[in-house]
């Protein structure tokens, strides 16, 4: 009975007011719980931003350990209260065989629970800390995210890829514009401190400053940020805004080191290779160890880390756009069961592969444009050759095509560059049609007059002809080539994770 209501035994044959206050605190506790599932079906924000707040989760592991240690007390009560002593001897043993299993099943699931409790509250305020912009900017959310690599071969931590993620707060449409690593002369904001020691740019003469040396050259320069927790992604938050021209919000820095924990702890991630990638064979000298085969694969940790890293066989720009695949790939296949079942795993990969500025607070706004972003197709620009040569980007026009691919990236956008699109179409077949008939008339013109020659008819007074065209019916007009539509440089999706 205790089992299944604690305080019930101590009703029937007990102490009665210890019954009754384990009655009614039960009671409590359940309608807790009710009303907690119906706020999260009802009012999701609330709840989210509830429960990834440190006092409330703080108090939900007390109350847990606090349960487990009552219900266990109730239980062996339960145990006195059935006089154990005036039952048969193999009864006697059995009972309290039985007794203890249920006093420890109880114990243990409240103090898992309570663990599980622990788990988000130090991942919570080890990852989420907070400090950034929660402003919408012109409509959209920009998040930059950092993949960084302190390998042995370096000094200090270096951003090995770098992606800003721009989303639309209405429809959550989504454009992620990759900067190469190895980005010269990139500009800072006048609000950045760095822009008074490089204001015309982060460059020097032996061409070794660039976007990824910018993390470390913050952090050796602590100083230049008074009370920034993470001074190194705070001036690469301020180095990514200068090379796009958007203001950007928050950052996320996943370290490829634990990336492999947190790919294992949500149980992998399918995705489509195109070509043959080495595993190993990154430095001179190291050989490669095996090979990612083409096809579509459902890959462990290890692999899509080697699939996100591997450069050996390509190169930086190919690396860029097989990380994006797997940011894309994550956020398409990772849902709310995933991360419930195995938030234990996932809590403690996190603290070892993330860091954000992203506050609590702004969790389930975050979490609810990413699931509209699930909706919609994600819209990718790379700012890679020919596009943009990083030893000499051309920043206005960085500028213009992150804008006109932002300004794309909304539902009115969407639907007005989609008009576009099927009118450039129209006007091409429409040009096309024009000149395949200026064609054939010209042909038919042609004939007539060789048929009036091999008569002997004098064609020295016959009509000449204003407008006569190619014979070849497939060339093209001087109209067809104007109308012809115009592809734009950088805005087409990365095809390199796509079967």
């Amino acid at each position: 009975m205790t089992l299944v209501l604690p305080g019930s035994a101590q009703m029937a044959a007990g102490n009665k007011r210890v019954g009754r206050i384990a009655l009614r605190t039960w009671a409590v506790l359940v309608g807790l719980v009710l009303v907690s599932a119906l706020l999260a079906l009802i009012w999701r924000g609330a709840f989210i931003t509830l429960f990834s707040s440190s006092v409330p989760l703080r108090m939900l592991q007390g109350v847990l350990v606090l349960v487990g240690i009552c219900w266990a007390l109730l239980m062996i009560d339960a145990w006195r209260i059935s006089r154990p002593p005036e039952l048969a001897r193999n009864h006697r043993l059995g009972f309290a065989m039985l007794s203890t299993a249920l006093v420890f099943l109880v114990t243990g699931a409240m103090f898992a629970s309570a663990s599980i409790v622990s788990s988000q509250r130090d991942f919570m305020a080890s990852v989420f800390a907070g400090g950034g912009d929660s402003a919408v900017k012109a409509g959209r959310i920009n998040v930059l995210l950092l993949g960084g690599d302190a390998g042995k071969d370096r000094v200090g931590l270096r951003p090995d890829s770098m992606t800003v993620a721009s989303i639309d707060v209405e429809s959550g449409r989504t454009v992620l514009f990759s900067l190469p690593r190895n980005m010269e002369d990139v500009p800072f904001p006048d609000s950045s401190p760095l822009h008074k020691k490089f204001p015309d740019g982060y460059g020097c003469a032996d061409h070794t400053c660039m976007l990824n040396a910018v993390y470390t050259y913050a952090m050796q320069h602590k100083d230049l940020y008074p009370g920034v927790r993470n001074p190194g992604a705070q001036a690469t938050k301020e180095a990514a805004e200068g090379a796009t021209g958007l203001k950007i919000n928050y950052y996320a820095m996943v370290d490829l080191k634990g990336f492999q924990k947190l790919i294992d702890a949500v149980g992998g991630v399918t995705l489509t290779v195109n070509s043959r990638l080495p595993i190993g064979g990154q430095t001179p000298g190291e050989k490669v160890k095996h090979y990612i085969e083409p096809g579509k694969q459902h890959m462990d940790g290890y692999h899509a880390l080697w699939y996100a890293r591997s450069r050996h066989a390509d190169s930086d720009y190919a690396r860029m756009a097989r990380q994006k695949c797997v940011m894309n790939a994550m956020l398409n296949q990772l849902d709310p069961v995933t991360v419930l079942t195995k938030f234990n795993n996932i809590a403690k990969a996190g603290k070892q592969v993330m860091e954000t500025d992203v506050p609590p607070s702004e969790i389930n706004r975050l979490i609810e444009l990413a699931q509209q972003a699930k909706k919609t197709k994600i819209a990718s620009v790379s700012f890679v050759p020919p596009l943009v040569y990083p030893g000499s980007p051309d920043f206005a026009a960085m500028h213009r095509i992150t804008a006109e691919s932002v300004d794309k990236a909304t539902d009115e956008g969407a639907a007005k560059a989609k008009a576009e699109k099927q009118a450039k179409k129209k006007a091409a077949q429409e040009a096309k049609e024009r000149a395949k008939q200026q064609g054939q008339e010209g042909q038919q013109q042609e004939g007539q007059q060789q048929k009036g020659d091999s008569s002997g008819t004098d064609t020295t007074d016959a009509p000449k002809s204003t407008d006569a065209q190619p014979t070849d019916s497939g060339a093209s007009s001087p109209a067809s080539k104007k109308d012809a539509p115009k592809k734009e440089a950088g805005a087409e999706l990365d095809s390199v994770c796509s079967a």
